[in-house]
């Protein structure tokens, strides 16, 4: 296979600044195709350089370690057979062990947003090709967040999936009774999709399992639970980004319950601060027992901790752990999902590399207990900071909710219409996700500040509401402009035949799960009743009660609504 090294170690320019050319470590010179058909063809993928592809190094950004596989991974031969082609192998944090993109021989890779600041890592270079378009879905890996922080910190979608899920069989692995194989898209479906084509039971992975995966959305009340205690470390757009996405999952039907996070937060500690590091030490002993001086600080470190543990310490480490996630399990009896910042700060590539370990271990403070604890989580983007910055939130779930998250990360993803990754386009329609069982839906007719451009057409997108049509109802109804509503909003009137006509409007298709929510938030004299449309058929619609149109302008004769804001809007001041 010919391919070509697109970055050597030590070329990593200015420190202060990352490249993009930071992001590959392996840049195939034409891409590995896949199946000729598929449920993949035509997208372009990464992989992490810890992932292997048979006839190219996987380094997991140390030369010494670099070896070449005569196979795939499990996972990249599955995509491969799904008909995606891929485009070459990723930078990342040296063997996995960081969240920050900046321990790397190869040169620190840059934020898609900002190259001062970190991508969030160890996966940084997947979600730096994803975000900025290079390849349509990267694979990355997440231990402890590797899958969630870059996609927070670079406005794309990150799946963590359930534990075992995915195979891990050809992944080096960082500690691998918690190692998964994570995905990063621009959209909730496309991460889906690649999902369903990877997933599959691989006997030949020791932690490998078959899942009962969950069908159905969550219910259109969902509750989501909000850690107790929240450390933003000082970074005060992030907390006001937070605040911000809880109204998000509010408008989305969501009811905001407080759990006590001290249980997670400890189960989070955990990870680095016991014996549980040894797992790190063990997964590449071998290679590090004879090449330490190979390692990059403050990795070395990291994996030499390992050496001081004795099995004693470590079966001790995992019963309190265990103790811990019966506690932590206490709150699904409350809540249907959890919902946390991805990181909460953002951070210059130079603060980070001045203070390596403190600011990495911030990056964590809501990732490190999720594959602990056996959970599966999704971040998507949230907003984009008054500084520009991405702001991403992380919803969690038990393990096998994998889809059902991602039906919510989809609508609470396109109710915030921002455009895709780095890149300045627009969010696409939303799309039905593999395995989630279609809702059953119902009709509402818009003839106001709900149709598409107008003010409140978002709460029809958020219930993952889709236009199905134009059209207009049958001549027998007048239109009025109410006094005094804000945003400004029709009457829709029925009227005797001949003293009406017809007015355009638009159908809306929502999950009847949703329909309660959206209603509730109709003021009168507003409310929904039966409409005539002009093909004789009946569905539901705003209607206006009577006596509110005493004294309102009758606009009947523009046709619509939006004939009516533009008459408005042209006449002179």
């Amino acid at each position: 296979m010919v391919h070509e090294q697109a970055v050597r170690p030590g070329d990593a320019g200015p420190r202060v600044e990352g490249r993009a050319s930071a992001a590959w470590i392996t840049r195939l010179a034409s891409p590995l195709a896949g199946a000729g058909a598929g449920p993949l063809a035509g997208l372009r993928f990464a992989a992490k350089d810890n992932i292997d592809v048979a006839g190219v190094p996987t380094t997991a950004a140390c030369l010494a370690f670099a070896r070449t596989p005569t196979a795939h991974a499990h996972v990249v031969q599955r995509l491969l057979d799904a008909g995606a082609s891929l485009l070459g192998k990723t930078n990342l944090d040296q063997f996995a062990c960081g969240l920050n993109g900046t321990r790397s021989p190869y040169g620190p890779v840059p934020n898609s947003f900002d190259p001062r600041y970190v991508s969030g890592g160890s996966s940084s270079g997947s979600a730096y090709v994803v975000a900025t378009a290079q390849a349509d879905f990267a694979l990355g890996t997440d231990t402890a967040g590797s899958g969630r922080v870059p996609a927070g910190l670079n406005n794309i979608v990150g799946i963590k999936p359930s534990r075992g899920l995915l195979s891990a069989r050809g992944v080096v692995p960082a500690a691998q009774s918690v190692d998964c194989v994570s995905i990063f898209a621009r959209t909730v479906a496309v991460a889906a999709r690649v999902l369903q084509a990877a997933m599959g039971f691989d006997p030949e992975d020791p932690y490998g399992r078959s899942l009962a995966l969950a069908t159905a959305p969550l219910p259109a009340g969902f509750r989501f639970g909000v850690p107790s205690t929240l450390n933003f470390f000082g970074d005060t757009l992030s907390r006001a980004a937070f605040e911000q996405a809880i109204g998000q999952l509010c408008a989305l039907g969501g009811e905001p319950i407080e759990i006590d996070y001290a249980p997670l937060a400890e189960a989070a500690a955990l990870l680095y601060d016991s014996a549980l590091v040894a797992e790190r030490y063990a997964a590449v002993r071998d290679f590090f027992d004879t090449h330490e001086a190979e390692v990059v600080e403050p990795v070395r470190s990291i994996l030499a901790q390992g050496r001081r543990y004795s099995a004693a310490d470590f079966v001790t480490a995992r019963t309190r752990l265990q103790a811990l996630g019966q506690q932590a399990a206490a709150m699904w009896n409350d809540i249907d999902v959890l919902a946390v910042p991805t990181a909460p700060a953002h951070y210059t590539i130079e603060a980070m590399q001045a203070d390596p370990v403190v600011l990495n271990r911030n990056l964590g403070e809501y990732t490190n207990f999720v594959n602990l604890l056996d959970y599966a989580a999704i971040s998507v983007p949230a907003s984009l900071r008054a500084d520009g910055l991405p702001f991403g939130i992380t919803l969690i779930g038990r393990a096998g909710s994998d889809f059902q998250l991602a039906e919510l990360g989809q609508r609470f993803h396109h109710a915030t219409g921002l455009p895709l990754g780095a890149t300045r386009e627009p969010l696409p329609a939303i799309e039905p996700l593999p395995l989630i069982a279609a809702p059953p839906t119902v009709q509402v007719a818009v003839v106001g500040a709900h149709l598409s451009g107008m003010p409140l057409n978002s709460q029809l997108t958020e219930r993952g509401a889709r236009l199905i049509a134009a059209t207009h109802t049958s001549p027998d109804y007048r239109l009025y402009a109410l006094p005094g509503t804000v945003p400004p909003k029709p009457g829709l009137l029925r009227v005797a035949a001949g003293e009406g006509a017809a007015i355009a409007l638009e159908i809306w298709e929502m999950p009847l799960a949703h329909y309660g929510s959206f209603v509730a938030l109709i003021p009168a004299p507003l409310g929904i009743g039966s409409l005539r449309l002009a093909d004789g058929r009946s569905v539901q619609g705003f209607v206006c009660e009577a006596l509110a149109v005493a004294g309102a302008d009758d606009i009947t004769a523009l046709g619509g609504w939006r004939a009516y804001i533009a008459a408005r809007s042209a006449a002179p001041t």
